[in-house]
């Protein structure tokens, strides 16, 4: 999967929320100072040449609309951290975890508890 330019996913995490937008009420969403409208609308079609929006043509402008889903942007991404840094180890993330106490003891038995569960709540 592509991975996002922090403005690409700035916009795209707006689209997550809001659902189908045109442009113009994409710059809505923004204070000041707002990003050009041609700035934005260059990025928007940016994304859709990168598969992550669509659009739907109405008269001479578009609605543009999630291709992608938040859940698996952030998966796919997540995938690629868990490659590039820890050599595909989720057993590396986890570890990492645990030594820099971001998990607590208490999340690892959880944690452990699911994956006997086989993932099932």
């Amino acid at each position: 999967m592509k991975q996002l330019t922090a403005k690409e996913e700035e916009i795209m995490l707006l689209f997550w929320a809001k659902g189908p937008m045109f442009v113009k009420e994409l710059l809505a969403l923004y204070g000041e100072p707002k990003p050009h409208f041609n700035t934005l609308s260059t990025i928007v079609r940016g994304l859709e040449d990168k598969g992550f929006l669509t659009h739907e043509a109405f008269g001479n402008t578009y609605r543009y609309d999630v291709a992608i889903s938040e859940s698996r942007y952030r998966n796919g991404t997540l995938k690629l951290i868990v490659d590039r840094y820890f050599d595909n180890s989720w057993l590396g993330v986890v570890s990492l975890l645990i030594k820099e106490e971001e998990i607590s003891t208490e999340e690892l038995r959880k944690l452990i508890d699911e994956v006997e569960r086989g993932g099932k709540q």
